[in-house]
């Protein structure tokens, strides 16, 4: 019987795939075997990355992709199927921190950035996916949110609703499209060893480690750590699981 987080023959979407969360989950999907598709809107950095995994042996590409642009999402879905034939996973990971300012003080143009990309990006991502995986009659999306979209923080509003609104887009398209044979969930990371989780306290590295000590478990996540949660989500192995939002925190939400 094949392993349920065996991806061998499938085709996996990862964008925010040149660092962080994103690259250690297109890291997993190729070591479980699947083809992945490598997305970014930093084309040098996807491009390195996409080729160390291609010099060990995985099938990968690169795109380079900004999901606030509608165009370019299209593109980016058109170019996966193209290349591998089908689209069975996709870990709609690209986001961004905002810019720390209390709800009066923010922009409408930091507004727009972050929700474009945090939350029209995820909307974005998900329909040209999901009508490929309509056609298919089968597939299993992941969108990143996090425990902001549990809680509140005071400075970082338009970050705070996107992924709220993540969730609630999750929860929506799960229902939607169950019957057609997709699942569609989310993983609320806490606080993970990433760029983003440092540009809370703008880079403050005593700040961070501070915050990381808090955590009940006594450390920040590792990327890898959610990448772990988003394969099971894809694979059979959660094939029960329809319209959660999985929370990987150490404890944050529950001390």
């Amino acid at each position: 019987m094949k392993h349920p987080l065996d991806f061998s023959g499938k085709v996996a979407l990862v964008t925010g795939a040149a660092s962080g969360m994103g690259l250690a989950a297109a890291l997993a999907f190729a070591e479980a075997g699947a083809a992945v598709v490598l997305a970014d809107v930093r084309e040098n950095l996807v491009k390195a990355e996409t080729g160390k995994l291609a010099a060990a042996g995985h099938k990968a590409i690169a795109v380079l992709c900004d999901v606030s642009d509608d165009a370019q999402v299209a593109a980016m879905v058109e170019r996966s199927v193209a290349e591998f034939g089908r689209l069975d996973a996709a870990f709609n990971n690209a986001g961004v921190m905002a810019r720390i300012a209390a709800t009066a003080d923010s922009t409408r143009d930091e507004w727009d950035r972050v929700i474009g990309i945090n939350l029209r990006g995820v909307w974005s991502s998900m329909k040209h996916e999901l009508r490929q995986m309509e056609r298919q009659g089968s597939g299993a999306i992941v969108n990143n949110a996090s425990v902001g979209a549990l809680t509140g923080n005071p400075g970082i509003g338009s970050y705070i609703a996107s992924k709220h609104g993540v969730v609630g887009l999750t929860r929506t398209a799960a229902l939607e499209y169950i019957k057609q044979g997709i699942r569609v969930n989310a993983v609320n990371p806490g606080l993970i060893d990433t760029q983003i989780a440092r540009d809370v306290v703008s880079g403050n590295e005593e700040a961070y480690e501070e915050i990381a000590k808090h955590v009940p478990i006594g450390r920040a996540g590792r990327p890898e750590e959610i990448a772990a949660a988003v394969l099971w989500l894809c694979s059979p192995a959660a094939s029960y699981v329809v319209g959660q939002a999985l929370t990987v925190d150490g404890g944050m939400t529950v001390a």
